[in-house]
């Protein structure tokens, strides 16, 4: 038997701590916390997906009665992002989240299915996909979506 030890490096800073280009992408996902439909939960969540030409899409959940059936702000986002413009990779995605009035005090992470997403991103361009999970107290950053979803399932699942 042997074993080995997966190790995630998350940074964690404040909003006043941020560079400009990070409060700017984490105020876009902020603003996008706005268009959500969310009529059950409540918690509307905004994500903002920065490309490598400096272009910003935003995204966020839309819920649906029937809840398998909605979709979370990262996919959204991702989903138009590689929708609008196939061949500029995603380089960083903010998300947020808004509730009770408010955004909330601890960083929002994405779900388990967004993990997913994000490293099929990785993986399509061949290139880290910085995640940046914003809370009123504090922010976690990641320098690639594969640290939040280490054994990713990936093509190279696929083999025969």
């Amino acid at each position: 038997m042997e074993s080995f030890v997966l190790n995630t490096k998350i940074l964690v800073y404040t909003f006043d701590e941020s560079s400009d280009s990070i409060k700017k992408l984490i105020n876009e996902a902020k603003l996008a916390t706005k268009g959500a439909y969310a009529p059950y939960s409540g918690f509307h969540v905004g994500a903002a997906a920065l490309l490598s030409d400096g272009k910003i899409v935003r995204g966020n959940n839309q819920e649906n009665a029937a809840y398998p059936s909605g979709l979370c702000a990262e996919r959204v986002t991702l989903f138009a992002a590689n929708a609008e413009q196939p061949d500029n990779p995603v380089t960083a995605i903010a998300i947020a989240a808004f509730h009770d009035g408010e955004f909330t005090e601890v960083p929002c992470c994405p779900c388990g299915s967004c993990r997913q997403v994000m490293t099929e991103v990785e993986n399509r361009f061949d290139k880290p996909l910085r995640v940046i999970m914003y809370g009123k107290n504090k922010i976690y950053e990641v320098g690639s979506a594969k640290d939040l979803l280490p054994l990713s399932f990936g093509k190279e699942s696929l083999t025969e």
